[in-house]
């Protein structure tokens, strides 16, 4: 199944670089592209679980789907998972 999810707080290739390398490294979530022009995140999924389990690692590095709660904090996370996608680039 494919999904396309709109993200909060998405900036530069350096969120991008984060999402991608943290998102294809769960078990059958696969083809991730982020598409900065418009803040949403596509990827191939096998099961209900491996969505939930995205969504959550995305609210996790700061990066909650449209609709979410986005406190100050997740915000905050989002900067340092945007400067560690930058120095693994």
């Amino acid at each position: 199944m494919k999904a396309t999810l709109e993200i909060q707080n998405l900036k530069c290739g350096g969120c991008a670089n984060t999402i991608m390398t943290r998102l294809s490294a769960l078990n059958d979530i696969d083809n991730v592209v982020v598409n900065n022009d418009n803040d949403s995140v596509s990827f191939i999924y096998k099961e209900d679980n491996d969505l939930i389990e995205a969504k959550n690692l995305l609210s996790k590095l700061g990066y909650p789907i449209i609709g979410e709660n986005n406190p100050l904090t997740k915000k905050a996370k989002s900067f340092v998972s945007c400067a560690v996608g930058r120095m693994n680039n």
